[in-house]
């Protein structure tokens, strides 16, 4: 019987029958499938994520490991000190003055053993190096006191002790070298202008549509503070691995991108949030690079924005990434700029946003050839608030301009026609010339 069931059930599989009672197959097996021409399913590909260069707060993702030559991290010893993190900072900090004044009460402490003013210091006539010091303690207590310049007024130095005076000196002028390297450190972390760049803001997506009739990559930049940045400036890398005609691997090459160097564009009176535009022309490495095939590809934009902070003159840099997954082909920025009684607004809740809008799926290249050989209208027709109504398709233009110069043609042929019947007409109509001539 048991043989017969499973005959049965393999007869019914086979003419398309659903069995009775079917086992429930486990939840990997019952993930959504795309079939295709072939008798097999397969499963979707689907892209593996990539290692970021940079993050999208600016922070580079590299890791210098291997460094043997690590004297040449002391030789810039205040530069070292500055890019510590601030609990190593603040544990430095304290550990240098702790050391020194340590260093200099048990010098002090040495000096009243050796001239014995521990043992003799409370005898009348005996006159010591430094007076009320009796211990270690007092001698530590003296060393702050002296380098601090706080000066109780309970322990000081006496005139008779030379090498006391050597001492204090010395301590004095290491003393304001010590506390000079320190606060500076200590001011330059602080003032650093790192925390200027949490307000440069950077869009999520990075887009590409058609504007001015040629294909355009772009993203948006804003400052969210009303101090301004001032000689601002933006650049733009493209990080991608790729292989010479020798055979050469080169991981992560870096390629200029124009955003307007040659024009003066990357120059930004950063007030309210700007498109920035780069056009995808023969020195672009997006020039061949249609929808389907920048889908394939894996790359990183990484965009620097520069400038000098308006308060303090420092210069201050803001650093964000797109990788090829956050650039979306078909789209443009929703804008964010809007008048109101006496001032612009500027609404950053519509910041990232982004709508679809007609985009040819070619190449810029291709692109360039169609406009080329047959151009686009001269004008476009105006946007209305909403803008996915309003929408522009070159492809779709080029049809209807060779609908309407096959119109203009076809009336200019009839206005012809007309003519050439109208002349006609009035030469049969027009009398002789030698009737009206006299005998």
């Amino acid at each position: 019987m048991a043989g017969d069931s499973r005959v049965l059930m393999d007869h019914n599989m086979e003419i398309g029958v659903t069995p009775a009672q079917v086992k429930k197959l486990p939840k990997h097996l019952r993930e959504p499938q795309i079939s295709t021409e072939r008798t097999h399913l397969i499963s979707e590909p689907v892209k593996k994520p990539r290692q970021r260069y940079v993050q999208k707060d600016g922070k580079c993702n590299v890791h210098h490991g291997n460094v043997q030559e690590t004297y040449r991290y002391l030789s810039d010893l205040f530069t070292t000190l500055v890019d510590l993190r601030w609990r190593f900072s603040l544990l430095i900090f304290t550990l240098v003055y702790v050391v020194n004044w340590l260093f200099f009460g048990f010098l002090w402490w040495l000096i009243a053993l050796v001239r014995g003013d521990l043992v003799h210091g409370d005898e009348e006539g005996w006159t010591p190096c430094v007076e009320n010091l009796n211990s270690f303690v007092s001698a530590f207590l003296f060393s702050i006191e002296t380098e601090t310049t706080i000066g109780y007024g309970y322990r000081v130095i006496t005139e008779r002790c030379p090498e006391g005076i050597v001492l204090l000196l010395v301590q004095a002028i290491l003393g304001s070298i010590v506390n000079a390297i320190m606060v500076g450190c200590m001011f330059v972390k602080i003032s650093q202008p790192k925390n200027r760049a949490e307000t440069l803001m950077f869009s999520n997506n990075a887009v590409i549509s058609v504007r001015d009739n040629k294909m355009c990559l772009m993203f948006r930049v804003g400052d969210l503070r009303n101090s301004h940045i001032v000689e601002a400036s933006i650049r733009a890398k493209l990080i991608r691995s790729q292989q010479t005609k020798e055979g050469e691997f080169i991981p992560l090459n870096q390629t200029d991108i124009n955003i307007g160097f040659d024009t003066g564009d990357d120059r930004l009176f950063l007030v309210s949030p700007l498109i920035i535009s780069h056009e995808i022309n023969e020195k672009s490495p997006f020039w061949e690079m249609s929808m389907a095939q920048m889908e394939k590809e894996e790359f990183e934009i990484v965009v620097i924005l520069e400038g000098m902070v308006e308060a303090t003159g420092m210069t201050c840099q803001a650093r964000s990434s797109y990788l090829d997954t956050e650039v979306l082909w078909g789209y443009r920025f929703t804008p964010v700029l809007s008048l109101e009684k006496g001032f612009y607004e500027v609404d950053y809740n519509n910041f990232h946003d982004v709508y679809e809008t007609n985009t040819p799926t070619c190449s810029a290249k291709e692109l360039a050839t169609k406009v080329r050989d047959e151009p686009l209208l001269p004008q476009l027709p105006l946007q209305s608030p909403e803008p996915k109504t309003q929408t522009f398709d070159p492809l779709d233009c080029l049809s209807e301009l060779n609908s309407l110069s096959q119109d203009e043609k076809m009336e200019e042929k009839d206005s012809g026609d007309r003519g050439e019947n109208n002349g006609l007409a009035a030469t049969l109509e027009e009398p002789p010339l030698a009737d009206g001539l006299p005998d």
